[in-house]
């Protein structure tokens, strides 16, 4: 057994840093108008970054094999938990996606991600070379359909994120081309059915491509202007104009837009460039993994963080109509960073049984 990925634990420490420093400048304005404290929501996502790092250190520490025993039971959870929302679930702006406990609240779809995964990669493991790819296919999109159904309710894009989880994994385990087209087609056919139930799914398409035509384009509009106005170089750390109310909740989804405001093309790029060193070791552990569990765990994260990440920033830059969707170790939510940092420690645990030349003992 070898040590954890040096270089992954790097990059991830990085992201948590780079993380705190952005949305300490870009949540102060609204930390203070609505709470009186400018660091408001530094101090929460500071304490669930630390119970993260904790979770990560621990999950890290232990065999990653003894997790697949569980994996079912973990799945079933999520269903309980992500239709335990539908029944008793809070709202918040709108969205009915948390469970109160008290004084604490979290959001079950976040944890649907890494029970997807590891659900995923202990039947695909178990079944591979049993089960013919087509069979295979159809198997692991009925297993993921009830849990992207009950979160897609009221989150499509974590239920996107899902279902996008689930076609990289299979695909890794069974790249072949033609059974994926029909997955595509009949994917294409789900989402145009789902888009048409409700009129405010189509009219975002509306705002996508005439945001200025609309009220509700006024945040793809600002968070546009926030990334003009930053130019090459931003106008300096804590000194964007458009996170003073222009774009709402600049701490959560429009992140992105504060960064390029106050950093630049520079700042926004060093961030890019952290987020493909990160895909990069996943790619490297994957790889050089001992047993496809662990192959397609990492898989699996690794998918999980380049579609978030390359649908925020699409987001952001109006490139795609507006969905929602969180950028990993950046936006503020607790619950987001607390699980993103229990998948790091799966990883890493993946990693310390990974052997490729050079690695050290």
């Amino acid at each position: 057994m070898y040590g954890v990925d040096g270089l992954l634990t790097l990059a991830i420490l990085f992201l948590c840093g780079f993380g705190l420093l952005v949305l300490g400048s870009a949540s102060a304005y609204n930390g203070q108008a609505r709470f009186g404290d400018a660091a408001w929501y530094l101090k929460k996502q500071f304490f669930a970054m630390a119970l993260g790092l904790a979770a990560m250190a621990g999950i890290a520490s232990i065999d990653y094999h003894a997790l697949k025993r569980f994996s079912g039971a973990a799945y079933l959870l999520s269903l309980l938990l992500s239709g335990a929302v539908l029944l008793f679930g809070s709202a918040y702006n709108g969205s009915k996606r948390w469970l109160s406990i008290g004084p604490l609240s979290f959001q079950p779809a976040e944890y649907a991600k890494p029970a997807v995964i590891l659900l995923l990669a202990s039947v695909v493991s178990q079944r591979m070379g049993k089960t013919r790819g087509g069979v295979m296919i159809a198997m692991v999109f009925l297993m993921v359909l009830p849990i992207v159904a009950l979160v897609g309710t009221n989150n499509l894009s974590t239920a996107v994120i899902i279902l996008g989880i689930a076609v990289i994994m299979i695909f890794i385990s069974n790249p072949k081309i033609l059974p994926f087209l029909w997955v595509a087609a009949a994917g294409a056919g789900f989402l145009a059915i789902f888009l048409s139930l409700e009129s405010y799914r189509l009219e975002r398409l509306a705002i996508w491509r005439n945001p200025e035509l609309y009220e509700k384009g006024y945040q793809t509009l600002q968070g546009l202007y926030a990334i003009g106005s930053g130019g090459l170089f931003g106008l300096g750390l804590g000194n964007s104009l458009q996170k003073l109310g222009f774009v709402p909740e600049a701490q959560n989804d429009m992140i992105f837009c504060v960064i390029c405001e106050e950093l630049g093309l520079v700042g926004a790029s060093l961030l890019i460039v952290l987020f493909l060193v990160l895909l990069w070791r996943f790619m490297v552990i994957a790889t050089h993994a001992p047993d496809l569990f662990g192959a397609l765990i990492v898989a699996g994260i690794m998918g999980h963080i380049a579609i978030q990440v390359i649908l925020n920033i699409a987001v952001v830059t109006n490139t795609i109509p507006n969905t929602g969707i969180t950028l990993p170790f950046i936006s503020y939510g607790g619950t987001s960073m607390l699980f993103l940092l229990a998948e790091m420690g799966l990883a890493l645990s993946v990693s310390r049984y990974s052997v490729w030349p050079g690695k050290r003992r």
